[in-house]
């Protein structure tokens, strides 16, 4: 919308008519895409978790029996909880390990700076799926990791412990979303005055001092984004979890597959998807709070 607006201001000679044409022109494929592929998507999932099941497309009468199931039983619950815990994980792993990555982009890089951006996006050239498989072949019981080990002697045989474990789902999708990770942190670096950190090594700061009080504060804005980024899409995941993970690492996206599956119960599987989205609504709320609390300006 900004964009559009933008766009309009860029024609000073046009008359008013011509204008407000040109804006309806650029807003309207942007407006009816989300109207249609999110508003009314989202609508429908609403609709259908105040359905009873009856194996109708849209389902029989209006009930609240599907939430208040959702809501009661302890197993959804537990479910969720654990949904929440291996996303904050793969949040805090992701973002640990792409704070550096893109700090070295935006003040070492140099010359090499375009090509390691390029070596950053390189991993979505593949499908996410060969991604996850990639990291079955690593830690399968007969695979890199364990031969790895095995051929070095650090070990006698092999480790079941890195497969079908919530660790190796937190290691797979912190891998899987860390390029969306490094780029916000490494635009919001790019924006830190270059002059706040020569007067403060001028006046005899500390590089550590100058990270803590300078680098990292403005760069917070960045690092909140990339942290939404990677949370919310991982609370939802289910391919990860069903690939690398075991019976213990069941995440809420997987039990959603399954109602609208196997189970042929889409006013549930609704009505948990309904539950996830404003848990996640909650989530984001608390971090944009957390972001202007930091001095974001957007």
């Amino acid at each position: 919308m900004n964009v559009s607006a933008e766009n309009v201001s860029a024609l000073p000679a046009a008359s008013e008519r011509q204008r407000r044409l040109f804006f309806i022109g650029m807003s309207s494929p942007g407006a009816l895409a989300t109207s249609v592929l999110v508003l009314f998507a989202l609508g429908v999932v609403l609709f259908l978790g105040f359905r009873t099941n009856d194996g109708s497309l849209l389902g029989g009468a209006f009930t609240l029996d599907n939430f208040k199931a959702a809501l009661t039983d302890p197993l959804y619950a537990t479910v969720i909880l654990r949904s929440l815990a291996i996303a904050a994980f793969v949040t805090l792993a992701t973002v640990i390990t792409a704070y550096p990555v893109a700090y070295y982009l935006a003040f070492h890089a140099g010359k090499h700076r375009g090509l390691l951006l390029f070596i950053v996006t390189l991993p979505f050239w593949t499908s996410y799926l060969l991604r996850v498989f990639a990291w079955k072949v690593v830690l399968a019981y007969n695979g890199v990791l364990n031969s790895a080990l095995l051929m070095t002697g650090i070990t006698s045989e092999p480790i079941l412990a890195f497969l079908n474990t919530p660790a190796a789902v937190v290691v797979t999708l912190a891998h899987a979303y860390a390029a969306f990770a490094i780029l916000p942190i490494y635009v919001a670096l790019e924006n830190v005055p270059r002059s706040l950190i020569e007067a403060a090594e001028d006046l005899g700061a500390r590089p550590i001092s100058i990270f803590r009080r300078i680098i990292l504060p403005i760069s917070m804005p960045g690092v909140m984004a990339a942290a939404l980024v990677v949370f919310v899409p991982t609370v939802g995941d289910y391919v990860t979890p069903a690939l690398v993970g075991g019976p213990n690492s069941t995440m809420i996206g997987s039990m959603i597959q399954a109602q609208f599956g196997k189970a042929n119960d889409w006013p549930f599987g609704a009505a948990l998807s309904v539950i996830v989205m404003v848990v996640i609504l909650a989530v984001v709320m608390a971090a944009r709070f957390a972001d202007k609390r930091f001095g974001s300006r957007t």
